[in-house]
C-alpha cells in the first residue's frame, strides 16, 4: 500500500523489482496490481476495500471474504453432497460437510463476515434439504422435518448437527497505532 499517486506506486514497484533481481527473484507483472483502495483488491481469499461507514461520513478499510472464496466453499459443499450416497445416513453427510465449512469459517472469522456466513448458512440448509429429498423422494415435507429437525429448524442426525456458520463469532482487529512494539529504532 502506498500513500501517494499512481506514479509513486509504479516507481516503487520498479524499485522493488530491481531489488528483487539482485537476489535472483523477479516480480510477476500478472500478479502485481496497482489499484485505488476504493476499487478494492482480492488477496488470499479476502476482499480489501475502503467504504464509507453507514451513518457517518468516515471511510474505513474493510476486509471480507471474496466472492471467489465463497463460491469455492459452496462448490465444495455441493460436491460433498453429491459424493455421499442417499443410502447412507444423514450423519455421514454431516461428517463430511462440517469440517470443511468449520475450517473455512475459522479462516474468515477476523473480518466483516457475518453477511457472508448468513448467506452460507442458507445455502447449506438448502443443500442438505435437496439431499434429504433425494433420500426420501415419496415422503412429505412434515415427516422429513419431524424426522431430521425435530422441533427445531436445523438439520440434525443421530449424533451430529449441521454446522451453523452464524455461530462463528466474527472478530475485528482493533487499531493500536504506536502501541505496537517494533524491533527497529524510531530515532534513526
Amino acid at each position: 500500500m502506498v500513500h501517494g499517486t499512481k506514479a509513486d506506486a509504479e516507481a516503487l514497484r520498479d524499485e522493488i523489482a530491481e531489488l528483487l533481481s539482485t537476489m535472483g527473484l523477479r516480480l510477476s507483472q500478472e500478479k502485481t496490481l496497482i489499484t485505488h483502495i476504493e476499487q478494492g483488491l482480492d488477496f488470499l481469499g479476502w476482499r480489501i476495500q475502503r467504504h464509507r461507514k453507514p451513518g457517518t461520513n468516515r471511510y474505513y478499510v474493510y476486509t471480507y471474504p471474496a466472492k471467489k472464496a465463497l463460491r469455492a466453499i459452496m462448490v465444495k459443499a455441493k460436491t460433498l453432497c453429491q459424493q455421499v450416497g442417499t443410502n447412507q445416513p444423514l450423519d455421514a453427510l454431516l461428517a463430511r460437510i462440517n469440517p470443511a465449512v468449520r475450517g473455512w469459517c475459522a479462516y474468515f472469522r477476523p473480518g466483516v463476515s457475518f453477511a457472508t456466513f448468513s448467506y452460507l448458512r442458507n445455502y447449506l440448509w438448502h443443500m442438505v434439504w435437496r439431499w434429504v429429498q433425494r433420500k426420501h423422494p415419496k415422503t412429505g415435507r412434515r415427516k422429513i422435518f419431524r424426522r431430521y429437525c425435530g422441533r427445531r429448524s436445523w438439520w440434525t442426525g443421530e449424533t451430529r448437527e449441521l454446522f451453523n456458520p452464524i455461530t462463528v463469532g466474527t472478530t475485528r482487529y482493533r487499531y493500536r497505532g504506536m502501541a505496537i512494539p517494533t524491533p527497529w529504532d524510531a530515532t534513526g
